[in-house]
């Protein structure tokens, strides 16, 4: 009989991207799982004719020799014999991630910290500890300068009360991986030249859940809500990490709860300007101020703080105010406030302040403006050096 062509069995077109391939594959695979079709041989078949043309299409020169010569290219690429479903797939992870959707895993307002998905997990056998678990929290600059309390709730996986993480229905008993016959490992290669890898189905356990668990699904573990109060220490920064120990996923088996890690999100305050364990700020002063200098009055995170400035103080000018900072959050003291100035021009003048103003400009303005002045000098002096080379 006729191989069916590989593009055909995954419901592709010929150009397909490997990202269209892949989510073909997985669709096709998560339909014809052995599995979800216990006893159909009809979808076991299908299973391995999906799987091997994922093999050959996932592989751009298997593909590309697919392409140019049909399935009588795949004998040199598999073998005298063709494609052997027993052997190890190069693409186990995708068969594993399909997998762990087929049995429940998958994210949600977590990530795991350091990996493990949910169908490796669930075939191994004895104690495991559950997955340290991540937990992203928005935090304002207040409860970053001063530290705070905060309750959250959170969807936590323990192990499944009535399975006791096993993922068997009551009275069930485990059997044997149909795709390493109970060996928990599977061998790649011929002759002198072999590889023994660990069974990318069953994860080395041997075994397989064939009668789910009704409460999990099979999984071993449930969603629960877990209520937490979080302290967070003052001087935490974006990217802080809060660990509390025994707080993440619950273990299986008797084995112990992996950590939650709390990762703080400092948001932007509309004053101050967070660098490190300094602070900036910019804050507006009238004319009259800067021209003859006095006492400001500062916004810092402990209150308002006087600043003297002296007679002419020029736009942009910046203060800086030791110990008026973030403090550390390892307590190695606080940083400094730095207080940007910036002359603030006058609104929704009266006629009289006009009058006064304009008085004020037109008085000894050489004097009063050196700036100014100096580059009108500048400019008058270029002009009479354009005169004298003739140039007009």
């Amino acid at each position: 009989m006729a191989k069916t062509d590989y593009y055909e069995l995954l419901g592709v077109a010929r150009s397909a991207s490997d990202d269209e391939i892949k989510k073909a594959y997985r669709k096709q695979a998560m339909k014809y799982h052995p599995d979800k079709n216990q006893g159909d041989t009809v979808a076991e078949a299908k299973f391995k004719e999906i799987s091997e043309a994922y093999e050959v299409l996932s592989d751009a020169q298997k593909r590309q020799r697919y392409d140019q010569f049909g399935h009588d290219g795949m004998k040199q690429a598999f073998g005298p014999g063709g494609f052997d479903f027993s052997r190890d797939f190069t693409h186990a992870s995708d068969l594993q991630d399909i997998l762990g959707s087929l049995f429940g895993g998958g994210g949600g307002m977590f990530d795991d910290f350091f990996g493990g998905g949910g169908g490796r997990r669930r075939s191994r056998t004895g104690p495991q500890r559950g997955n340290d678990l991540r937990f992203n929290l928005e935090i304002d600059l207040e409860e970053a300068a001063f530290g705070s309390e905060r309750e959250v709730s959170l969807p936590i996986s323990e192990e499944c009360g009535d399975c006791k993480g096993s993922g068997m229905a009551k009275g069930a008993k485990p059997e044997s991986c149909r795709h390493c016959g109970g060996r928990g490992s599977v061998v790649s290669g011929g002759g002198f030249f072999q590889v023994r890898q660990t069974c990318p189905v069953c994860g080395g356990a041997g075994t397989m859940v064939t009668n789910p668990c009704g409460s999990c699904q099979g999984t071993g573990r449930t969603k629960v809500k877990r209520r937490l109060t979080l302290k967070i220490p003052k001087g935490v920064d974006s990217g802080s990490r809060l660990r509390l120990t025994g707080k993440g996923e619950g273990g299986v088996r008797g084995g112990p709860s992996g950590d939650l890690y709390v990762v703080m999100h400092v948001r932007q305050h509309e004053l101050f300007e967070r660098r490190e364990n300094d602070l900036y700020c910019e804050i507006p002063i009238p004319l009259h101020l800067a021209a003859l200098g006095g006492e400001l009055q500062v916004a810092t995170i402990d209150g308002y703080a006087k600043l003297k400035l002296s007679a002419g103080t020029e736009n942009g000018k910046v203060y800086r105010l030791r110990g008026r900072g973030m403090p550390d959050v390892d307590g190695y003291g606080r940083g400094a406030m730095h207080v940007c100035v910036v002359l603030e021009t006058p609104v929704k003048l009266s006629s009289a302040q006009k009058k006064l103003l304009k008085e004020l400009g037109e008085q000894d303005a050489a004097k009063n403006y050196p700036a100014a002045a100096h580059i009108r000098e500048v400019a008058d002096a270029f002009y009479k050096r354009k005169e004298a080379i003739g140039k007009k």
